[in-house]
């Protein structure tokens, strides 16, 4: 049996509406790991975030966070960290930007915020990771693996536009969702956290799986053997990857359901 490597995101794509694992899910991915087969878990949340997850299934996995800012082993040793310059951080907090639209920072053992925001705690909800609210003159410019702005697309919008014309090819632009506008260090993405990792497995990219929703999906799905897609992902994936797959909805476990399929489990 040649070893292979399943990479994939979480919100949109493994987990469910509930922001859960769905019980199959967690079956068939034990599974996969007791046969041989290595797993990552490929977000943009934050890494103690996550955690949780791999937790659950108890099982030795590897998390690329942050979009690839951070990736960790099944140990929780720290295999690579990439910070957003300290210059460029001090322009993002900076910005200008409408005052219905939420700044944050993931550093490397926290997340900050600049104001109150109850929706911002509901998909981790299940985790328990929670914010803590600092003024954005407080806010620091180091150590910051990803700054978010959330807020209604529109806006979001017009941010990027301004991020974009400023940026000097020192940060990564992308989202994760439609409204969740995130910026990391240049040459950061899951992509790239991900081809570093299967060097160090030994693992060649041909005989890894990934799965994946949104645009920060995109440069990962690109680089893997297997890549696929879910149904409710964002309407330009599919003409962002040229031989990805469409599967199923999240809300249905159909990673679970693929990779059953793929298997033959």
């Amino acid at each position: 049996m040649t070893p292979r490597l399943i990479a994939s995101d979480l919100d949109g794509t493994l987990l469910g509406r509930d922001h859960r694992l769905h019980e199959d899910t967690i079956e068939v991915l034990r599974t996969l790991v007791n046969q041989g087969h290595h797993l990552v878990l490929a977000s943009g949340r934050h890494y103690a975030d996550m955690r949780v997850f791999r937790d659950q299934l108890n099982v030795p996995i590897h998390l690329i966070s942050s979009n690839g800012a951070y990736t960790h082993d099944p140990n929780d040793q720290l295999l690579a960290a990439y910070h957003v310059g300290s210059p460029q951080a001090a322009a993002l907090i900076k910005l200008p930007r409408p005052d219905d639209v939420r700044l944050s920072l993931y550093l490397d053992d926290a997340w900050y915020i600049d104001a109150e925001s109850p929706r911002h705690l509901e998909m981790h909800a299940t985790t328990g990771f929670v914010y803590q609210v600092v003024p954005p003159e407080q806010m620091p410019t180091e150590g910051i693996g990803k700054v978010l702005y959330g807020g209604r697309p529109d806006a979001l919008l017009k941010i990027e536009t301004a991020i974009r014309e400023m940026n000097d090819g020192s940060l990564h632009v992308t989202y994760s969702t439609s409204e969740s506008l995130e910026i990391m260090a240049g040459g950061v993405n899951k992509g790239v956290a991900l081809s570093a990792l299967l060097k160090r497995l030994s693992v060649a990219p041909e005989d890894c799986l990934a799965f994946g929703d949104n645009l920060n999906d995109v440069e990962m799905l690109s680089l893997v053997g297997e890549p696929h897609f879910m149904i409710n992902s964002h309407p330009e994936m599919a003409g962002r990857l040229n031989a990805a797959r469409e599967i199923g909805h999240h809300g249905e476990a159909a990673v679970a359901v693929l990779l059953r399929e793929r298997f033959a489990l």
